[in-house]
This record gives C-alpha cells, structure tokens and sequence, in this order.
C-alpha cells in the first residue's frame, strides 16, 4: 500500500485458545479518511481496534499504525493516536480546565503549550464560562464534545472511536459527527466503531466484519449497488446473514 495509508492490516489474526477472534483480516486507511468499522456484537470488531492501538498484541499477521508495528513498537503508536471510548475517559471530579491539563500532561505536552490548547479548545467548545465546573456535573452531550477534544487535544494523526454516541439523542449525535468532519478536515484520521446505520452513511468507507472475518468494505453508496438496496440497514443484513 502507498504512503497515503496510515493504518494497514495484513492478515492480522487474534486467538484465544482454540477460538480466532480475528481471523486475517486485511485493509488501509488513508491519511484523513472517516473509516468505519461495523460489527454485530461479537463480530470481532473490539479486538481488532484493541491490536491497531497498541493494546493486543497479535497472534500472527502485521498491522501498521501512524508508521509504527502494533506488534513490535505498542508504545510508539500509543503516543501518536487518540482514543475515546463510549463511556468516556474523563475525571467527573476535576473541573472542564483540569482535565484539559491533566490530559495534557499525559500527553508530554509543556506547560506552555497545554495553557495555549486549554484557551482554545474551551473557545471552540463553547465551554468558557464552564471551565470550573465538574465533569461530573455537565450534560451527557457536553461530556462527549469534551471527550472527543481531549481524544486530539495533542494532535495526534490518528484517533480512534469506540462506539462514542453510544446512549445519546439524534441531534447530539449529528452534532457529534459534526466535530469529527472538522477533525477530519484537519487532517486527522478517524476509525470509527457504530452500530448505528445512519452514522455509518458519513463515513467516507465502510467495513463490515462477521464471525472474525471482514465481509464486506466499500463506500456506502458502492455498498449499497454491490447488495443492490437503497439503505445500509439492508446491506448489514444482508452481509452478516440475519
């Protein structure tokens, strides 16, 4: 694969004992890309996002991320995504500014550097007047825009989203992805996890993975004339049997 591919899978396999959790799947994602990556529970997909961040080690096949193998540098490729879980990596008892400087710190950001980000970001969010106030006491909404920017609050090249609007109403959903198309504009690269179909229409390319194995992958709209439907609610049925 060329240069513009920031995370390749070749092959990448995990098992368990005698259960193959991942079972040699291969794929890229360019530079800026919004890739996401769709699975019925137990699919395998959780695994295989566990492998591209450093978190799993493989059983065999290779995995590239941000330059660095997932199997041989881990740590390397830690340091250069992010990552946002859908129950959110935030302290609720420190204030929105606290957890913009203890991120920031994890990150190996100066002190310089993080005060900077931490005036920008609370701009951006709209979450000035906010930034004494508990994490614990904000709006699920709120918790997730500001878990998303701590996720790239050191610019990372790559940033990684499990199931991030997991529980949350449709409009802030569709704000929530309002933010990763900014992201992505900038130049991030976003893999993202949903087991919503109509989140799955924004991203740029779709895989669909069922008993370990990448079944289908495409655009949504080469997805939906490859299963001849007019909704990707149909071309998951269709791809994972059910």
């Amino acid at each position: 694969m060329d240069a513009d591919y920031v995370i390749t899978a070749d092959n990448l396999t995990k098992r368990f004992g005698d259960f193959t959790a991942v079972d040699r799947i291969s794929f890229g994602v360019k530079r800026g890309e919004i890739f996401g990556f769709l699975g019925a529970n137990g699919a395998g997909k959780t695994t295989a996002m566990r492998m591209l961040c450093g978190l799993s080690r493989p059983t065999s096949g290779r995995a590239m991320v941000a330059g660095y193998d997932v199997g041989r540098y881990p740590e390397q490729v830690k340091r250069h995504i992010g990552y946002m879980s859908q129950k959110f990596s935030l302290y609720d008892d420190l204030t929105v500014a606290e957890n913009m400087r203890l991120f920031g710190g994890i990150y190996g950001m100066d002190r310089r550097t993080i005060s900077g980000k931490t005036d920008a970001m609370l701009s951006s969010l709209g979450l000035k007047d906010e930034c004494r106030s508990f994490v614990g006491s904000l709006p699920l909404g709120w918790k997730q825009k500001l878990a998303f920017a701590l996720a790239i609050f050191h610019q990372p090249g790559i940033v990684f989203l499990d199931e991030p609007t997991g529980g949350v109403d449709p409009v802030t959903r569709r704000r929530f992805w309002e933010q990763i198309y900014e992201a992505a504009d900038s130049g991030i690269t976003v893999f993202v996890t949903t087991h919503y179909m109509d989140e799955a229409e924004y991203c740029d390319r779709i895989s669909i993975m069922t008993e370990g194995r990448i079944a289908a992958l495409d655009t949504p709209a080469g997805l939906k004339s490859r299963y001849g439907t007019d909704n990707l609610y149909d071309v998951f049925y269709k791809v994972v049997g059910s």
